[in-house]
């Protein structure tokens, strides 16, 4: 009697197609003192996430997420991605703010757009930030990452936090 059960067989196992961006690994402890980088990035198909209306849901939902153990400090809004900075306690809080940003954000984008269905195209992709240098190369990244992708920003990227932010050593836009 042949063994059916097990093994090598013809057609079995994960059918090839498109290799997703963030790859299903385990993802490192998160420690307190250093802020994350977060991407989230949205399915094909959708509008621009940097359309007015758009931009406007979303950074509400965006505020509406902030809790005391995980908050976004600072964030940009692109036509097909999101990019979030993130302070929390632990690992869970973490995990936790994120899990929030990523469902407030898809309710809101759906409610706007009277649609159905997932507006993430994969899990987020995270780098921690453990060096102050680390932390300003995220910031100048992500507060002035319209400028990165092309777009005409003549002053501060209204779809970011730029605009809150008082750090600036020289306003982007302001003349030399």
């Amino acid at each position: 009697m042949p063994n059916t059960w097990g093994g090598r067989r013809a057609r079995a196992g994960r059918k090839p197609g498109p290799r997703p961006c963030v790859l299903h690994r385990g993802r490192p402890e998160h420690v307190a003192r250093h802020p994350t980088h977060i991407t989230l990035r949205a399915r094909a198909g959708l509008p621009s996430l940097r359309a007015p209306n758009l931009c406007a849901v979303i950074e509400r939902a965006i505020a509406a997420a902030n809790r005391s153990d995980g908050r976004v400090v600072h964030y940009s809004v692109q036509g097909d991605h999101v990019h979030l900075i993130i302070e929390a306690h632990d690992e869970r809080a973490l995990s936790s703010a994120v899990r929030r940003v990523a469902i407030r954000v898809a309710l809101a984008v759906n409610r706007l757009l009277a649609r159905r269905g997932p507006v993430w195209g994969d899990r987020y992709h995270r780098r921690d930030l453990t060096t102050p240098r680390e932390v300003r190369n995220a910031l100048v990244y992500v507060l002035c990452n319209a400028r990165k992708h092309g777009r005409p920003v003549a002053d501060l990227d209204p779809c970011s936090s730029a605009r809150w932010f008082d750090g600036w050593r020289r306003r982007p836009g302001a003349d030399a």
